[in-house]
């Protein structure tokens, strides 16, 4: 078990805020019964609209893969000016957090970083809309993210922009979102213990000898879950993958999103160098 000193981290007042009223909605819609009271907790939950004209040098567009299943993405695009250019921005495929259970891709908390991204990694960001828990359960969220992918390497998507380059693509996911750039969550009558949520658990399934890719995993020395993380990643080496630990002792969950927060920014420059290394590779 980690020990930390302070009882919670030294954050600017406008996150603290958001983290603290975010906490708050969700205690306040989470019914006894572990379903959530979406109407009420869509009425706080913001949702920004997508843009083709370019906002800060990124344009935004919805893209339908499924309406039958309310399956949809959206495309980050940066403009090309300075720095890559040609066919060669590589492409990021993101699963937003939220406890398998909230938000969605285009909340206005997860629209601000993926825009982010987008313009300081010099990426294509495809921002996947999966359903939520627990009106649908494992594997659907898993399922929603290989049929994106399916999609995009199969359709000749009309705003997928030239200098896409689909052989540079990267998982990427926050919170819940980094389960699913692994797998998927649980079924009913599942406890911690299903290789979706304890992926080196007893009852985990051995990927020494798979094709993985390369993984970075970020911990905050605050976060309540940082133990999973370490054994995350401890379990990757143990498998024989290539895997990079990045810990910032002063930040809680998902701080990333937050540009108050410094330890936000040297995480971009961190997921810039993993990006440009791996790229190197391929």
């Amino acid at each position: 078990m980690s020990q930390n000193p302070k009882a919670s981290p030294n954050l600017p007042w406008i996150p603290r805020l958001l983290m603290t009223f975010l906490a708050f909605l969700v205690d306040l819609t989470r019914r006894p019964n572990i379903t959530v009271n979406r109407r009420l907790f869509n009425l706080f939950d913001f949702k920004a609209p997508a843009s083709k004209k370019p906002i800060n040098g990124v344009a935004t567009s919805d893209i339908k893969v499924d309406p039958s299943r309310n399956l949809w993405f959206r495309l980050y695009t940066p403009e090309t000016y300075g720095g890559r250019g040609g066919a060669c921005m590589p492409v990021v495929l993101y699963f937003h957090g939220g406890g398998f259970c909230y938000l969605a891709a285009n909340s206005f908390s997860f629209d601000r970083y993926c825009r982010r991204l987008a313009r300081e990694l010099r990426a294509v960001i495809v921002s996947v809309n999966y359903r939520l828990a627990p009106e649908h359960r494992h594997p659907c969220q898993r399922e929603d993210g290989v049929d994106v992918l399916k999609f995009i390497d199969k359709t000749n998507i009309e705003n997928l922009p030239a200098y896409a380059n689909l052989k540079q693509c990267f998982i990427a996911g926050d919170s819940a979102g980094g389960n699913l750039a692994h797998q998927a969550f649980l079924p009913q009558g599942s406890n911690r213990d299903h290789p979706a949520t304890n992926i080196f658990g007893p009852n985990s399934v051995d990927i020494s000898g798979l094709s993985f890719p390369a993984t970075m995993v970020v911990v905050g020395g605050f976060d309540p879950l940082q133990d999973w993380q370490r054994r995350y990643y401890e379990g990757l080496k143990k498998s024989g993958k290539e895997a990079y630990l990045i810990e910032y002792p002063n930040c809680g969950h998902s701080f990333y999103a937050h540009t108050q927060i410094p330890e936000s920014s040297l995480l971009i420059e961190e997921m810039k160098n993993f990006i440009r290394l791996q790229s190197a590779y391929q």
